[in-house]
Order: structure tokens, then sequence, then C-alpha cells
């Protein structure tokens, strides 16, 4: 079969047929889980495939924009050699929750035969054989067509990717291992997403789902002894403590940071459970084996080793996490100096009381008229509160000609011996006896203007307004059972239904109040 020869591929597994896929910008990308972030192309790899996560990686093809050729092998196991008959080999590592694996354009160009391949859950290998790789500018009609070859068995361990068979045409690519260990870092100490509580928690995506799948092992190794220092590694809000149990063995554990730098600290941490970090050095070298780790974080642990190991005691997500704590602290500290200025705005200074921003009243009204006055009946017991609410409607009710009409008199009667009203002030807000005051022919009319708070000018004018209709709300404020609440409602209607006389109607409230 082709590209078999010098490999023996156990061919238990599936394979998918030779499948034409449309490629852009010499690109197509590999992925367990769509959609998923991942670390940027150009940061890990080599001149056949970059690394760009748990769940992802990036194929480099020869032509620019056109199809291509691909299949999927899955093998029982890692096959026992090199195939021949290709002109570049590289392999990498990903996490496949799902067990679901699809080869896509990297416009998003789709084969059926390449996407939601089946493929073990858990860690895989994926190996990709390229050949023909010529860009459109110099292929011919007689070139073969170029083809790409994937070959996956699962694994239980993660290693970094390499270059198996190097290109004799590629280029040497720049690797940037601290870049990707600052990329893996933040990726296991996310920001909360921001979305709204109102909206709830997202769906679970089903191509994360890795119930059941057992931790793995991720695995280092350098030519030369690597001494790996006990101690903190700071994490943002988090810490990893690494601990040491003898000579050979640390264990890695999360923690919350002593000192968090967030203003809304981040307290879930990614791993409730420790895990056990070996160190061996013998003739081959030394090996780092980082066991029992959740299979989703594998790949970032790994390349934070790899950084680690490299290059002691530099930590390049820092500086990042510092930024995003600055930014963060700084919208915290907008957002609460805009609700100070909005709050000031409504309440006329400083916000009142919790009791009085959380009633449903016209107390914001009230503060913008008169501010101290909100303040005064705040402070009052609530005999006294109760005692003003009465006042301020029997006011109401006077300037508006209506404290003589008999079933309004009997209502403010009842009100001020402790009485309950009738069920029509008592019952929606009062509309039956809003009602019968309009509909009754006792009712004098006069119009007045009415002087209300403005937060542009001050004060805003409305002219030629029902006087009766505006002082009325007076009296039905006496219907609520809460004092404070009865009191700043029939204090502000009344000093409304004065109209022009608004301020003198204050005044004498700050009189009543002494």
């Amino acid at each position: 079969m082709d590209g078999l020869h010098g490999a023996d591929h156990q061919m238990a597994g599936p394979v998918t047929e030779w499948t034409r896929l449309f490629v852009s910008h010499c690109q197509y990308n590999v992925s367990t889980v769509p959609g998923s972030s991942h670390l940027n192309i150009y940061t890990l790899g080599d001149g056949l495939l970059h690394v760009g996560g748990p769940h992802q990686f990036t194929g480099f093809c020869g032509i620019h924009t056109g199809p291509i050729e691909a299949r999927v092998r899955v093998l029982p196991g890692p096959p026992a050699g090199v195939d021949v008959g290709w002109d570049a080999i590289s392999e990498a590592t990903l996490w496949s929750p799902s067990g679901r694996l699809s080869v896509v354009g990297l416009m998003g160009d789709t084969a059926a035969a390449l996407t939601d391949v089946a493929v073990p859950r858990g860690l895989i290998r994926v190996r990709v054989h390229a050949r023909d790789r010529l860009h459109e500018t110099v292929r011919t009609d007689d070139d073969p067509p170029e083809r790409h070859e994937l070959h996956i068995w699962a694994v239980s361990e993660e290693t970094p990717w390499r270059t198996v068979l190097a290109d004799p045409g590629g280029r040497e690519w720049e690797q940037i291992p601290a870049k990707a260990a600052e990329w893996a870092m933040l990726s296991l100490v996310p920001r909360p997403s921001g979305r709204p509580a109102l909206l709830g928690p997202p769906p679970p995506d089903p191509y994360m789902d890795d119930t059941g799948l057992s931790r793995v092992t991720v695995i280092r190794r350098r030519p030369a002894p690597v001494e790996v220092s006990v101690g903190v590694l700071p994490a943002g809000d988090l810490a990893v403590r690494l601990d040491r149990v003898d000579g050979e063995a640390l264990i890695w554990s999360w923690a919350t940071a002593g000192e968090p730098i967030f203003p809304q600290p981040l307290t879930t941490l990614p791993d409730d459970e420790p895990s056990t970090v070996r160190l061996t050095s013998g003739p081959d070298g030394f090996e780092l084996r980082h066991e029992e780790v959740l299979g989703r974080h594998a790949f970032a642990l790994g390349v934070i080793w790899d950084h680690l190991l490299d290059t002691a005691g530099s930590y390049p997500w820092v500086e990042t996490l510092r930024g995003q704590a600055a930014e963060a602290t700084a919208l915290v500290e907008k957002t609460r100096r805009l609700e100070a200025e909005r709050l000031a705005a409504e309440w006329g200074g400083a916000p009142p009381s919790d009791t009085v921003r959380g009633l449903p009243s016209q107390a914001p009204s009230l503060a913008r008229i008169d501010r101290p006055l909100l303040d005064r009946i705040d402070a009052l017991p609530a005999t006294r509160q109760r005692e003003v609410a009465c006042w301020a409607a029997r006011r109401a009710m006077r300037v508006a000609g209506l404290e003589q009409i008999g079933w309004i008199a009997d209502a403010l009667a009842a009100a001020e011996a402790d009485r309950p009203l009738p069920r029509s002030f008592t019952e929606q807000s009062g509309t039956a006896a809003f009602n019968q005051l309009l509909s009754d022919p006792e009712m004098p009319h006069a119009t007045i203007t009415l002087h209300l708070a403005s937060e542009a000018s001050g004060t805003r004018r409305v002219a030629g307004v029902l006087q009766q209709a505006v002082a009325f709300p007076a009296l039905i404020a006496l219907a609520n059972d809460n004092p404070l609440a009865a009191a700043i409602d029939a204090v502000y209607n009344a000093a409304i239904a004065h109209g022009d006389d608004r301020d003198r109607f204050l005044t004498d409230a700050h009189i009543a109040l002494r």
C-alpha cells in the first residue's frame, strides 16, 4: 500500500480514503476540539507542523491556495519504524477528550472524510507525513498531487513535538519556548469570561467532555542533569508549590497566592490534587516525569517544564499577568468612579442609606429637589415618619382643594388615626381611588406648573398640569405599610403639588420635622 514500506503498521485501525482538502496560505489545522484557544503559530514547530496547544496544531503545505490530498490512519499502537517515500515527517501529542479529530483548511474548508474522524479518547500521538509539497508557481501538470497522511495512536505520556524526517529543502524555524510557556501558564489560570450572570453558564462543549479519562504523565528529557528548584512559582492570584520529597521526587500543588494581584482574585485552583515530579539521571541523560496530571493540562505543563528546565528562575507569564491585573484594577476604578458620579447625580450628593436606596419610592426625586430633607426623614423613628406622611398628605389635599370632599376626608382621618385605608387605596396602587377622584363631580379643577428636578438644567418646568391629579398620590402613599416609603412619597408629591410654591412647602416641611 501507498507509503507503508519500512514500517509495521498492525493494520487493525481505520483508514480514510485520500480526500481533497482546500488549503489557504499554505496551512491547514488539525484539531480535536473545534474553536479552542491556541498558541500562535511560529512559536514551536518545524517546516511541517507548528504546535498550537493541547487540542490543535497547524500543518504546512507547499501549495499556497488550492487542493491537497489528505487521509487519516488510526493505528492500534505506535509504528515500529518510519515510513519511506515521504519528504517530511513530524509528530506531536494532542489531547482528544471526545475521541474525534478533524483536518480543516485554514479558512474553514472541510471534507466529510476528514471531519470528526474517530480516534482514541485521551492523549494521542499524531505523526504527519508529507510529500510533493510544491508551490503552484513551480508545480506542473505532470507533478503528482501534494499528499499529507496522518498516523494516530493512543499514548499515556505527553512528550514534545519532534521532527522525524526533515525536509531537505525546508527552513529552520526559530523556537520561542518562553512565549509558549507564557501562553501555557495563562491557559491554566484564565480570567473569568465576563459572561453576564443573567445568561447563566454556557452549555457544556461535547468535544471537551473528558469524563472517565485517566490522568497522564508529562515527560521531558535533557542530555545532562538539570537542577529543579523547590519553592513557589508565581501565577498571579495563584501559585505553584514545589516541595521536595526526597532526592528524586517533588510534589507539585496549586494554591492561592499570599498576595493576589487582581481586584477580583481567582480562588478556583486548576487542579485540587497534588502531583508528583520525578527526576532521574543516568547514562542516557536526565529525565523529568510529571505524573498523575490532568490530560487537558499535559501540553501546558510540558511547555512550562521546557522553559523551566532551560531557563531556571524565569517566569515570562508574570509581567503579562501584572499587566492584566493593572488593566483590571483601572477598569474597576473607572467603573467605581462612574458609578459614584451616577449616584451623585441621582441622589444630589453622596448616596443615602442602603435602606433608602432599596425602597421602591420617590426617594431619588425628593433627593434632587431637597436632599437634606430626605436625610432628615430617613433619620426619623417609624412613628414620626408615619406622622410626617399624614401631615404632607393633608397639606397636599388642602392645596388642591380636596381636603373637604367626604370620602377623601374620611381616608385622611383613618390614616391619621392609624386605621386601614379603604381597599380602593390599598389595591392596585390605588387605581380605583384615583379613578374615583377623576369622576367625582365635587373635584375642583386647577392647573399648575410643575417644578421637577432635572440633571441637565437643575429644574424642569411643566405647565398646565391638573393640580388635583398631582396631589392625590400623596394620599395614596399613606396605604404603604413602610412608614419611610410613605413619608418620602407623600412629601415629594405634596411638594410638586404646590406648583410655584414648592420651595415654600419644603421650608414648612423642615419646620414640621423639628
